[in-house]
């Protein structure tokens, strides 16, 4: 949640020596500094479990009214915990919606299982973590995001939070937030709760305790300042060294160990942390005066404290509690919906956000953990829609954690050892927001005898991959085992995977049921090998070579599939085409071993299972001096990052080979700021330079300084996406040096522009590299296809006419045996007979209904009925597609021939064309 903080006129402070309570409340609600709720972290759904039965692949299906929640699968987590994923259907402004919950259902009676706070980093307030790495800091098999928090603040949850007993924190003074709890004999509780508690000095007098290791905050509903008059412990859990920040007030706090004081600072706070073997108690004003008077070291004090139940009055004592949390409205009492407690505006209750909750169940024997996802697959829900899930379900009495950007929720999947984020947030795959604490799920079970198998891998493989397959496995608690010793035998149902004694290989297209026994357990999944009918595209990350006997370029090929996946394939799984020269591609690499007699062209093609993929086009290239600096008249200039990395970039005289020359010297001080320190050369502003289309190497002098920095090239490509080359990594020499780089690996879409060539010290062995030092670059040179490359076609020209099975070229008539044809104002071809006169190739694909022109550097990719085309390897649009007509494909004449450089001439009275190169 966001805290506003506001400050102006006379400090509490101030304003406490003058005024009594109630003026001192007027007059901070006028001009004093305030602590307001503005807004609360969006919130995540949750859907709780009716039954806990076996693992079951069933998917079952609750209706209520015109809702409807479909379990879509459930997996143990450890014994007493499931992780359960829903679909939950509603209704929305008369439009029915779907979102994805995800519950984890925890068994109270179980003695292995417990639910537990954890709280940021090494369990100490006023520190973040995310969730994931503070399940993997306790231990916890699973846990989500907990209590609401000031994300201006300290980190501290506001409300009550108990772990094993301890009272970590006390609840806020605030009106309607709800907290969750779990008594030492497992029953659960989610109520309203204030703390109370008494500070017993050696000479009989008394103080009241307002709270433990709290936040400054503004009290509700008097609108208050929480440390005015207030005296609170402050524990070894409190990790800053300000209890707390910016409260607006001064301290007297008194250390107290074993019971006894230790220290007693008037008007000023202790300096350090809080010493883990005893407490500081913080008191302002009155309080403050309090101390003064009754406090002296050496003097014994206790203090006692209990929870309260704002409902009924009761009375806790945190250590007849297993655990507590925090929370915000409550959202479902007695089975059904209910009002909410608190305003949800500033928690966005009716947007449709991703949410978490927690409940239990009627009969208090089941607590569920709910989380809503708000990503690419699932839409989120308000406030109300929550409701209307938990109760659909059977809730019995529920409560809303924090949620919005910070839900998330981590589990561990059955056999493996750690947890893992159970679905992307709403702030993407890496986006897990750091968070005050979270409720976490832990297991006291003892290692148990193997119950079950699991097989780990790929479940979708190319022809001639070969994939390892790993068989994890886990107890009669559902905790993961070591397998090691299992011994498992494998086998497949059917011919289209092969077993290599360490993985299945894939040997023809279509799925397999890949089984594994060991003993009397076993497990099954099936794996599907992809074929050429599976495939939309095919290509490579480079798109021009050179064309030259002995070069090597790098070839990665990528898939992507009909269902929409982008997926890598393994170099064994792909053959190779060539033309115009012979070429041998190895381990992801191609070599050029030959060009033949006369071409200045030639092509390289990757097959899978018969699927045709984008050529490479190879020609013969030149180098280029692209920047000498000698007569360099782009501005050069310096940047730093973080702010606090200094140097220059400039244009100087060179020195040793390069002394007659110019070079571009940049100097660095990393030795400012931390983490990642870049000093950056700009180029041309920060605008940069136009390197040659399709550049295939870079070549560079470089000045070395060996300090084992990196040194690197940064490009902007056609898309303006960012492509960095490492230079030398890392720079270990002195002197001058020339480095050729390959670009081919690079995926730079062209045209494209360096930016800036630079240093960069990264954090990892940071110590192990010079913080200061200098390096030159001159005499850049890129290496791109000559302007030669598309010559050696033949000069000629073509006539033809709509309805017509002949043509003639340069005088002669042909014959052809589709004529050409004219349709909504477009005109088609049968390209065969264009490039047979003018050069060129084409490639049909039968299955993707794709054809693939290549004539010169000029790749032309056309699909039948699709009006997207792809030309050397870059989307473009038209108005136009192929058409098949009588068994034969034609392409739109202008748009294929102006794309291959052929001119065009349409004669509208004889409807004739008229084609010249």
């Amino acid at each position: 949640m966001v805290v506003r903080r506001e400050m102006t006129g006379k400090t509490a402070d101030e304003q406490s020596k003058t005024f009594g309570k109630s003026k001192l409340a007027h007059l901070m609600a006028r001009r004093g500094k305030q602590l307001a709720l503005v807004t609360l972290a969006g919130l995540i759904w949750i859907q709780p479990v009716v039954t806990l039965g076996p693992i079951r692949s069933a998917i079952s299906t609750v209706h209520a009214a015109d809702n409807q929640v479909v379990e879509l699968s459930r997996e143990w987590i450890t014994s007493g915990a499931k992780h359960i994923q829903y679909q939950y259907t509603f209704t929305r402004s008369g439009k029915q919606h779907k979102a994805l919950t995800d519950v984890i259902a925890v068994d109270l009676t179980n003695p292995y299982v417990q639910l537990d706070v954890m709280t940021g980093k090494g369990g100490q307030l006023t520190t973040r973590q995310s969730v994931e790495n503070m399940a993997k800091e306790t231990g916890a098999v699973a846990g989500v995001n907990g209590d609401f928090f000031n994300t201006a603040g300290q980190g501290v949850p506001m409300g009550a939070a108990v772990s094993k007993g301890t009272l970590v924190t006390s609840p806020a003074q605030l009106q309607g937030m709800y907290a969750f709890g779990v008594k030492k004999d497992g029953t659960p509780i989610i109520d309203r709760f204030g703390f109370s508690g008494t500070v017993l000095a050696g000479d009989g007098s008394t103080f009241p305790l307002t709270g433990i290791n709290q936040e400054a905050y503004t009290t509700e509903p008097d609108k208050g300042y929480s440390h005015v008059n207030k005296m609170f412990i402050y524990t070894s859990d409190w990790k800053s060294e300000q209890r707390p920040a910016a409260s607006g007030t001064t301290p007297t706090e008194v250390l107290v160990q074993g019971g006894i004081v230790q220290q007693v600072s008037l008007k000023a706070a202790i300096p350090g942390p809080v010493p883990a073997d005893g407490y500081i108690l913080r008191a302002h004003g009155t309080a403050a005066d309090y101390v003064a008077t009754h406090l002296t070291v050496g003097q014994q004090v206790n203090t006692t404290y209990e929870l309260r139940s704002l409902t009924d009055s009761q009375t806790i004592n945190p250590s007849d509690l297993k655990m507590m949390i925090g929370g915000h409205t409550l959202l479902v009492d007695q089975g059904q919906p209910s009002a909410f407690t608190r305003s949800t505006t500033s928690i966005s209750g009716g947007s449709s956000v991703a949410r978490t909750a927690v409940g239990y169940s009627q009969d208090g024997k089941t607590a569920y953990i709910i989380t809503v996802e708000n990503n690419s697959s699932s839409g989120g829900l308000t406030l109300k829609e929550l409701q209307g899930f938990m109760t659909s379900i059977g809730v019995w009495k529920g409560m809303n954690l924090d949620g919005g950007g910070s839900t998330t929720m981590v589990t561990r999947p059955l056999a493996e050892n750690e947890v893992e984020l159970t679905f992307t947030t709403s702030n993407g795959a890496a986006g897990q927001r750091a968070v005050a604490n979270g409720l976490g799920v832990f297991t006291t079970a003892p290692q148990g005898s193997l119950k079950g198998l699991k097989i780990i891998g790929e479940k979708s493989l190319f022809i001639g991959q070969a994939v390892a397959y790993q068989l994890k496995g886990y107890d009669t608690y559902y905790n993961p085992i070591d397998t090691s010793g299992a011994n498992p035998s494998w086998k497949s149902d059917n011919g289209n995977v092969v077993w290599t004694n360490e993985g299945f290989k894939g040997v023809k297209a279509g799925s397999s049921k890949i089984t594994a026994i060991s003993g009397e357990a076993k497990d099954s999944m099936t794996i599907t090998v992809l074929g050429g009918s599976d495939l939309q595209s095919l290509t490579v990350g480079t798109s021009f070579a050179p064309l030259t006997a002995g070069s090597t370029v790098s070839v990665p090929v990528t898939a992507t599939l009909k269902d929409g996946r982008s997926v890598n394939v393994p170099s064994q799984s792909v053959k190779w085409t060539f033309s115009g020269m012979k070429a041998d591609v190895q381990n992801g690499e191609l070599t050029v071993k030959a060009v033949n007699a006369g071409a200045k062209i030639a092509y390289a093609t990757p097959v899978y299972d018969g699927f045709n993929g984008t050529p490479i086009v190879f020609s013969t290239s030149t180098e280029q001096i692209w920047e000498s600096f000698d007569n360099a008249n782009n501005e050069v200039t310096f940047t730093g990052k973080p702010a606090e990395v200094t140097g220059t970039a400039s244009i100087v005289q060179g020195t040793g080979d390069h002394a007659k020359t110019k070079v571009l010297k940049l100097d660095y001080d990393l030795t400012g700021g931390s983490g990642n320190k870049f000093a950056y050369a700009e180029l041309n502003g920060t605008v940069g330079k136009a390197i040659p289309d399709n550049a295939t190497a870079m070549t560079v002098d470089l000045l070395g300084d060996s300090s084992l920095n990196w040194v690197r090239a940064e490009f902007a490509d056609a898309n303006g996406k960012p492509v960095y080359v490492d230079l030398a990594r890392p720079l270990d020499f002195t002197g001058w040096k020339t480095l050729t780089v390959d670009l081919t690996a690079s995926g730079m879409k062209y045209p494209a522009k360096l930016k800036r060539l630079y240093v960069v010290n990264v954090t990892e062995g940071q110590d192990e590299r010079a913080m200061t030092g200098s390096v030159s670059f001159d005499n850049i040179k890129f290496t791109a296809p000559s302007s030669e490359g598309d010559t050696g076609f033949p000069s000629a020209t073509a006539q033809m006419a709509v309805g017509q099975k002949s043509m003639t070229v340069n005088g002669e008539k042909q014959t052809l045996d589709v004529a050409p044809l004219l349709k909504n104002g477009t005109t088609y071809i049968p390209i065969k007979y264009v490039l047979d006169v003018f050069g060129g190739s084409s490639v049909w694909n039968s299955t993707s209904k794709k054809i693939t022109v290549t004539r010169g550097t000029t790749i032309l990719e056309l699909t039948v009925g699709k009006s997207e085309f792809l030309l050397n390897g870059d989307k473009k649009q038209a108005s136009v597609s192929p058409i098949i007509t009588g068994g034969r494909t034609l392409v739109p004449l202008r748009l294929v021939s102006e794309q291959l450089g052929i001119g065009v001439n349409w004669e509208k009275k004889t409807k004739s064309i008229t084609l010249e190169s």
